[in-house]
């Protein structure tokens, strides 16, 4: 593949975050937005709205070619999605009437600021039969005061919960 295609592909991918064509068509069909006064017509922000588009050390679309790649201008943080970028995709969401999806993208953006291999800790430790009760409530408290991620707090105190209630906590089994 010659460059040229190959940084075509790049662009593309990073252009759109994967919506299912259900989402893609309700957006094309849809109304305006509230919070930052995006339409359901600018999806995808990539190319509706590419000045949006800024990644964690605010370059934008543009800034991201294979020669920045290479000379390593670009590093894999520049091509990881933003919190930014995921709000804006939950506000296209609900404008959209998908609230659901919506929601999924504001968890999406509060999780950005989490390491990753912490999220994998946290997705272990909801696992049924992981954690007590108590061991969720210090993971709800630590999203909530370390990375400020209060709607994924509120779902793993609600998860420790119907845990109790369905007797799924470690040492119920």
């Amino acid at each position: 593949m010659n460059q040229e295609a190959l940084e075509k592909v790049i662009r593309e991918m990073l252009k759109t975050v994967n919506i299912d064509e259900n989402l893609q068509t309700a957006l094309k069909n849809g109304t305006t937005g509230n919070t930052n006064g995006l339409a359901v017509s600018d999806y995808p922000l990539g190319e509706k709205r590419p000045e949006l588009v800024k990644t964690i050390n605010n370059k934008s679309l543009d800034d991201l070619t294979l020669e920045s790649v290479l000379d390593g201008s670009v590093t894999p943080e520049d091509v990881r999605i933003t919190a930014d970028t995921l709000k804006m995709q939950a506000e296209i969401a609900r404008a959209a009437g998908r609230g659901t999806i919506a929601n999924n993208f504001e968890r999406a953006a509060e999780l950005t600021l989490v390491p990753d291999e912490r999220v994998l800790e946290i997705y272990n430790a909801l696992r049924p039969f992981r954690s007590s009760k108590e061991e969720l409530e210090q993971i709800a408290a630590e999203l909530e005061t370390k990375y400020n991620a209060t709607i994924c707090a509120g779902f793993v105190r609600e998860s420790a919960s119907l845990y109790q209630e369905r007797k799924k906590l470690k040492g119920d089994n």
